[in-house]
C-alpha cells in the first residue's frame, strides 16, 4: 500500500514536469457556440463540490454528464438529485480516471478534501479541460508549484473556489479601502471566530462504511484505520487532510486582508496557537490561534477560535482595516465604516452596506464567463 501510495505521488510530480509533459497527449475542446452548452463532470459530490455544481447549473447553457465519489451512498443521493435538476441522470464513477475518459465533457470541478485536489487537477489539466477547483487550491506549496506548471503547459482556464472574490459587497469594501479615506492603514484584523464548531469526541476506529472505497479516500494520504471523526466534514481538522480552521475560514478571510493592502511578500511571520479549548478531543489542528505579519508601514493579524463567536467588531468573522480616520469592517453580511474622532468623526460614518448572498453564483459565471 505504501508503494502505491508512492507510486500516485511520484507520477503526478513526474506528469506536471515541464521535461516530461510534451510526450502526453492534449484532449483539446472545441470551442462553444453561444447556443451550445458547457458540460460539466464533478469530482467529490458531498459538500462543496455539490454548491458548485448546483451554482453551476444556475448559469444558462450548462449540464452534468457526470458525477464521481468513492461514497456509492452520496453518489446515488446526487445521481438523484441532478436527475432533479436538469431532467435526466448524470453517469456515476467511483475513480475520477473513468470519468475524465467520458467524452463531451468541458469543465471538471473539484469538490474533493485538501489533500485530494492535486492529482485530480493535474489529470483533468492534461487533458485540456477547464477547472474549477475548491480552496484551499492544495495543503503544500510544492502542490501548488505543480499544479501552476500543469496549468502553463496546457492552458486551461481555471477558477479557484475562493468566491469571495466575486461577491459584489466585498468587492465595494476594498474598493473604498483603496479610495484611501480611511487614511493611513497601520493594521488588518482578520479573523473567524465559528461557535457552530464544537469540540469532537473521540472515537474508536471501526469498520469501513459499506459502499465506501475509503483506501482511494486515504489516496496520497497516509495509511490509516477507519475512523469516522476523519472522514467526511471532519477530514479539515486532521493534518493528513488538511489545516484547520486557517486553511477552512482563512484561506477567504486573508485573501482579502492582503486584496485590499495589495499586499506583496511579508517580512516575517510568527504564529502560537494550539489545542487550548478542546485539549483532549480528536481534532489535530488547533482550535485557538493567532498569526502576526509585518508588512513594510503596516501589520495584519490573524485570529481564529472554535466553539465560540465573539469575533471582533461584534463579528464571528470578518476584516478590519484599521486607518487613521475611521475603520471598515466588513464580513458575509455587509460592511460598514466606524469613524475615528468621538465628538469630531474625522470622516462619515458608512452605515452597513448589506450583501445580496450571491458570491458563489457570480463566481461561477465569471469562471464560465
Amino acid at each position: 500500500m505504501t508503494n502505491r501510495r508512492s507510486f500516485i505521488k511520484s507520477a503526478t510530480l513526474a506528469s506536471a514536469g515541464v521535461g516530461l509533459a510534451a510526450s502526453m497527449p492534449l484532449a483539446m475542446n472545441s470551442c462553444l457556440g453561444a447556443n451550445e452548452k458547457l458540460v460539466c463532470g464533478v469530482i467529490g459530490v458531498r459538500g462543496m463540490g455539490y454548491s458548485d455544481l448546483q451554482a453551476f447549473l444556475r448559469q444558462p447553457h450548462t449540464e452534468c454528464a457526470a458525477l464521481c465519489d468513492i461514497d456509492q451512498n452520496v453518489l446515488s443521493r446526487r445521481i438523484a438529485d441532478v436527475e432533479k435538476i436538469q431532467g435526466y441522470k448524470p453517469k456515476g464513477f467511483s475513480d475520477f480516471r473513468k470519468l475524465l475518459e467520458e467524452p463531451g465533457i468541458d469543465v471538471i470541478i473539484i469538490g474533493t478534501p485538501d489533500h485530494w485536489h492535486c492529482i485530480p487537477f493535474v489529470y483533468a489539466a492534461q487533458e485540456g479541460k477547464y477547472i474549477y477547483c475548491e480552496k484551499p487550491l492544495a495543503n503544500y506549496i510544492e502542490e501548488l508549484n505543480i499544479m501552476e506548471r500543469a496549468v502553463k503547459r496546457y492552458g486551461n482556464i481555471v477558477q479557484v473556489g475562493q468566491w469571495q472574490r466575486s461577491d459584489k459587497h466585498w468587492q465595494d469594501a476594498i474598493d473604498f479601502v483603496h479610495s484611501g479615506k480611511l487614511g493611513k492603514i497601520r493594521t488588518v484584523r482578520a479573523w473567524s471566530y465559528q461557535g457552530w464548531m464544537k469540540s469532537v469526541p473521540v472515537e474508536p476506529d471501526s469498520e469501513v462504511p459499506e459502499g465506501v472505497d475509503y483506501d482511494f479516500w486515504l489516496g496520497p494520504a497516509p495509511k490509516r484505520p477507519f475512523n469516522k471523526n476523519r472522514f467526511h466534514f471532519n477530514f479539515r481538522w486532521f493534518w493528513d487532510y488538511a489545516g484547520g480552521m486557517m486553511t477552512d475560514w482563512g484561506v477567504h478571510i486573508i485573501d482579502y486582508a492582503l486584496f485590499g493592502m495589495n499586499a506583496k511578500t511579508p517580512k516575517s511571520v510568527m504564529a502560537m496557537g494550539g489545542k487550548f479549548a478542546y485539549p483532549d478531543d480528536a481534532c489535530e489542528t488547533p482550535d485557538t490561534q493567532q498569526a502576526l505579519y509585518e508588512f513594510d508601514g503596516y501589520t495584519m493579524l490573524w485570529d481564529h477560535g472554535i466553539g465560540i463567536d465573539g469575533g471582533y467588531y461584534g463579528r464571528s468573522h470578518g476584516v478590519g482595516f484599521v486607518g487613521n480616520n475611521g475603520s471598515l469592517v466588513v464580513d458575509r453580511d455587509g460592511w460598514e465604516v466606524i469613524p475615528e474622532g468621538g465628538d469630531k468623526p474625522a470622516m462619515e460614518r458608512v452605515e452597513l452596506q448589506k450583501g445580496d448572498g450571491q458570491g458563489l453564483n457570480n463566481h461561477m459565471k465569471n469562471f464560465i464567463d
